[in-house]
């Protein structure tokens, strides 16, 4: 049995992301992965009203002739979310933790996907992946999906992004879409993602709050890390803890930004003490644009 203040706070968010996924994207998530379940057929010459998107210039230059490429569209498509489950998600201010703008995130992408006949999967991950849900349609599925998310006690703190990508790897044989929220407190998982995306659309959404990028100036305090649990004196006084704690906050978040952006991978940057609408919104009208 779930705690009354658990049960509450999965009924804001499912009437919250049901709405916004009928009201505010309807369309926007089909408009914006149209053609990602798309399967090659052949090839045939160029007729008068084909899109010139779909020419194939390798056989073209070959043959001297325009050809294009012929796409089957595949009836479903399936959509995994892969969520950090890690202790740093357990950090928020003003309304909420970031797990809990997660959840949100999670649960506004997965009424859009089943809205468009999609089904729609769950990864949950700290250094190991804690649990794995199968694709599944329907509304009842969603409300699991937010209950699990806000529910799930992982057994480890720490984080290891590689390690649910490399999962998803050897278990999603078909080309899927994926989404990966975290907030990316971690290293060392390029290859990883590299290796995803050539297999699944990958679109990676950046968590952060902007209290991280400040540290009070209360003197000498005790500061725990809290997926090591190492902890740590600091002058928090001190001008040059202070430039120096900005330093590393500002290239926490910009690292993974690099790195998304020398993969080719898609991403979303979202501050969860803000709304996530208007920059989910500009993500999905972005590729809707470049289709």
């Amino acid at each position: 049995m779930l705690p009354p203040e658990i049960l509450k706070k999965i009924k804001r968010i499912q009437l919250k992301t049901n709405y916004l996924a009928n009201e505010i994207f309807a369309g926007e998530y089909e408009s914006a992965f149209r053609g990602r379940g798309m399967e090659f057929e052949e090839v045939r010459e160029y007729q008068p009203g084909d899109d010139v998107r779909t020419i194939d210039w390798n056989v073209t230059a070959r043959s001297g002739r325009p050809f294009v490429k012929i796409y089957r569209e595949e009836r479903e498509m399936t959509v995994m979310i892969l969520v950090d489950m890690s202790a740093s998600l357990d950090f928020g201010t003003r309304e909420r933790l970031k797990r809990e703008a997660a959840a949100e995130v999670a649960a506004v992408l997965a009424y859009a996907a089943i809205k468009s006949n999609d089904k729609v999967g769950l990864i949950l991950f700290t250094d190991r992946v804690e649990k794995f849900i199968p694709a599944k349609k329907g509304r009842g599925h969603v409300y699991r999906v937010i209950q699990e998310i806000l529910s799930f006690q992982p057994q480890h703190p720490k984080t290891q992004i590689r390690v649910p990508l490399e999962y998803l790897i050897r278990v999603m044989h078909r080309r899927s879409i994926c989404f990966l929220i975290s907030d990316f407190l971690d290293q060392g998982f390029e290859r990883a993602l590299a290796i995803a995306k050539r297999r699944h659309d990958m679109v990676c959404i950046q968590l952060h709050d902007p209290a991280e990028a400040e540290f009070p100036k209360a003197g000498w305090l005790q500061w725990r890390d809290p997926e090591s649990g190492e902890l740590h004196w600091v002058n928090s006084s001190r001008p040059g803890f202070q430039k120096r704690f900005n330093e590393l906050s500002q290239e926490l978040i910009q690292s993974p930004q690099r790195t998304f952006q020398s993969l080719g991978v898609d991403s979303v940057l979202i501050d969860q003490s803000k709304d996530y609408i208007h920059p989910l919104l500009q993500f999905f009208r972005f590729r809707e644009k470049r289709q």
